[in-house]
């Protein structure tokens, strides 16, 4: 049943999605400004020893690819002279290193907009280092509550199962394909698809736990056994993305680049604010809500002693089948968010999870507002450690300081300490 209602979701987005993988290795994207797509710009592939491998020119659906002989480390070249006039690399950075594995191709992003504007500041580019700094610290807090989005909802199924949910990352996939699905095959605006996105994500959250794990709980399913099923069950999830979706990275119709608005020293496209703005609100809304409502109560007191909230009157399966509910439509929020802010790939749920992991075991598991504080903790401290470390290396500053926390604070942030024994 599970398996049929994705494939009824994902038909339509499997004959229509483009940028299928090529046999072979070979780096591509898809150059657009403001959702337009831009021609005629070329871009060059060397290998880390100079050697020229190839180059393309951007068609008319701004679309580049450019094959490579093999799996490896590979510089890609944007030349800004071929930018027709006006458009510039809002990032500041025409040339990147990426890495292609053997069959795979990569997709590679060059952010463009009107010159004069910025997502960032490129290094060494005369930006001051507390400029930088400023910079870097709003995207990890801009990222933070990305993460705590998906963070909250893998920490309320924590607390009221034990089940620590290796499939969660691919509820965040599911947001941002359905909203992409609604955005270029329905024809809808992104902010009506994202509705629609949350709302099948609650529903899968829903579907999961009405046929699949609660299934598991009245069996009395150990914990580590499910835990392995949620494995297998995201691999199968990811599996069936990328044979709908096939393997590109893809763009939503709006908001792909926005000039950005001056804040001081900060210059943050208006999309971003607007997603700060609409994450703290849900996330505040879903905090109090566990505070103040009979539910979060309830949903607090099946946290506590499962048992003892059965003896008095709960009703445990409806409550957890609330909370998957509340974290399917959390997470695809996520998704949809990290969609606007990097693309939409089949794996970019699997790519968050271990700093959502991360962000929930810092904070301490099973609590909500611990989620949040080690989300924005795990957010700014990626961001922040490229000031002195590669950027492909970002994820190594945030799992440094859960590290670090952990060996001084096994329970977390937040977590309280467990007697054993």
């Amino acid at each position: 049943m599970l398996t049929a209602f994705l494939g009824c979701l994902f038909v339509s987005l499997g004959l229509s999605a483009t940028g299928a993988s090529a046999a072979g290795q070979a780096v591509q994207g898809t150059l657009r400004n403001n959702g337009d797509p831009v021609a005629g710009v070329t871009i060059a592939v060397t290998a880390q020893d100079g050697t020229a491998i190839g180059s393309a020119t951007s068609a008319a659906d701004g679309k580049w690819s450019v094959p490579v002989p093999a799996g490896g480390t590979y510089k890609v070249d944007l030349d800004v002279s071929t930018l027709p006039d006006g458009l510039s690399v809002t990032n500041g950075r025409p040339s990147l290193t990426v890495t292609v594995f053997a069959d795979n191709v990569r997709n590679v992003i060059f952010p463009l907009g009107p010159k004069g504007t910025s997502s960032g500041p490129p290094p060494d580019s005369g930006v001051s280092f507390w400029d930088r700094t400023l910079d870097l610290l709003y995207t990890g807090v801009h990222f933070g509550l990305t993460i705590a989005l998906a963070a909250l909802g893998l920490s309320l199924i924590f607390g009221t199962m034990g089940l620590t949910n290796f499939s969660h990352g691919e509820l965040v996939t599911f947001g941002a394909l359905m909203a992409f699905l609604f955005n270029w095959i329905v024809g809808l605006p992104l902010v009506l698809a994202a509705v629609v996105a949350v709302a099948l994500g609650g529903l899968f959250g829903y579907l999961q736990d009405l046929v699949f794990w609660g299934w598991l709980r009245r069996r009395r399913t150990g914990i580590i056994g499910m835990m392995i099923i949620s494995i297998g069950l995201a691999l199968m999830l990811r599996y069936i993305y990328l044979f709908m979706f096939r393997g590109s990275t893809q763009q939503f119709r709006e908001y792909v680049a926005q000039p950005g608005m001056d804040i001081g020293p900060l210059s943050i496209a208006p999309k971003n604010l607007i997603m700060d703005g609409v994450a703290i609100l849900v996330l505040v809304a879903v905090s109090l809500a566990l505070v103040l409502t009979r539910l979060g109560k309830a949903t607090r007191a099946v946290a506590t002693n499962p048992a003892l909230a059965a003896a008095s009157g709960i009703n445990v399966d409806r409550i957890i089948r609330l909370v998957w509910t509340i974290g399917g439509a959390l997470a695809a929020l996520s998704g949809v968010m990290l969609g606007i802010f990097q693309g939409i790939n089949y794996q970019m749920g699997f790519q968050m999870l271990l700093l959502v992991f991360a962000a929930v075991t810092l904070g301490g598991l099973g609590t909500a507002f611990g989620a949040l504080i080690g989300s924005l903790v795990v957010g700014i401290a990626t961001q922040l450690s490229t000031l002195w470390i590669p950027v492909e290396l970002k994820n190594v500053g945030a799992l440094a300081v859960l590290i670090i926390i952990i060996l001084f604070r096994p329970q977390g942030i937040l977590g309280r300490r467990e007697r054993i024994g």
